[in-house]
């Protein structure tokens, strides 16, 4: 896969489709590669005419690693967010829009639709908010506002990213916790599969493990906070696409997201917890697409 300059980094992208047909834009969740983006979703998406592109998120994979960087104590930086003390952190969610923005023009693209997963649903909400310009059409799914009073994540789901394995820990072990981590957030309506769970988890460690930049990236959300004064800044049509089984970000999550944002449309997937399963790659394309259908330019 190739790699480019962006916002002074190196991030490594992919594109699947035309270079003639309008960009999709996908934004990955924390830690996770682009990988994680499904060849077969991304292949229904430029089957219907859109160029599909996917990169690694600052920290992940093979784009550029900010290793020199402190790594910070989660709860040093939570409890300052809590008390509103000055937060010191790596980068904030702020300049992973720069690395959006700087993706764009690094790829002479003026303008594209952006689709964003997970914390990479934050991402592209902030796009939306600060770079009106530059999108035709937002779809974030599986994220939330930033709002602190919203229901909590299933505890399991909260001792799956918060706490990781030991430094010495060999593959066989980082295998099964990667394992456990997709469990925890699979779709309760279909069966597990842990020989799929166990190629994704071995071909991640296999391309760029980094730990360290999980935790970074958990820093950037707590410090950037509650999003939602800059949620009605958002001009360009919205779909909040979300799980009704999410046990990371609840379902009241999605509702209050959509209210936040004018005009947008709220679909929820029953039986969907937090992940992309296979079962559901056409509905959740379609979902897309009719939402890329409403921008300016399909």
């Amino acid at each position: 896969m190739p790699q480019i300059q962006a916002n002074g980094l190196l991030l490594e992208y992919d594109i699947v489709g035309s270079p003639s047909d309008p960009p999709v834009l996908l934004i990955m969740g924390l830690g996770m590669q682009l990988t994680r983006w499904p060849v077969p979703m991304c292949e229904q998406l430029a089957a219907h005419g859109y160029q599909v592109i996917r990169f690694d998120n600052r920290d992940v994979g093979r784009s550029t690693w900010f290793s020199a960087a402190q790594t910070p104590e989660l709860a040093t930086v939570m409890q300052a967010k809590m008390t509103g003390q000055p937060v010191r952190v790596p980068y904030t969610l702020s300049d992973m829009v720069a690395d959006v923005i700087g993706l764009l023009d690094a790829l002479r693209i003026e303008t594209a639709h952006i689709v964003g997963a997970s914390m990479g649903g934050m991402i592209a909400q902030l796009v939306a908010a600060h770079y009106p310009q530059r999108i035709w059409s937002l779809t974030s799914m599986m994220s939330n506002s930033g709002n602190p009073d919203l229901p909590r994540p299933a505890p399991a789901v909260v001792a799956r990213i918060m706490i990781r394995p030991p430094e010495d820990t060999d593959l066989v072990g980082l295998t099964e916790h990667g394992i456990e981590t997709i469990r925890v957030m699979a779709s309760p309506r279909y069966e597990f599969d842990v020989a799929h769970a166990r190629k994704r988890v071995q071909e991640d460690l296999a391309r760029g493990y980094n730990p360290n930049g999980i935790t970074r990236q958990i820093a950037a959300i707590t410090a950037t906070g509650d999003r939602r004064v800059h949620l009605g800044n958002i001009l360009a049509p919205t779909l909040v696409l979300h799980g009704e089984d999410d046990p990371l970000f609840p379902v009241a999550a999605a509702h209050e997201l959509a209210a936040c944002i004018k005009g947008a449309h709220l679909r929820i997937i029953p039986g969907m917890g937090h992940e992309l399963p296979e079962h559901l790659y056409q509905p959740l394309v379609a979902a897309i697409v009719g939402n890329l259908r409403r921008g300016v330019r399909c």
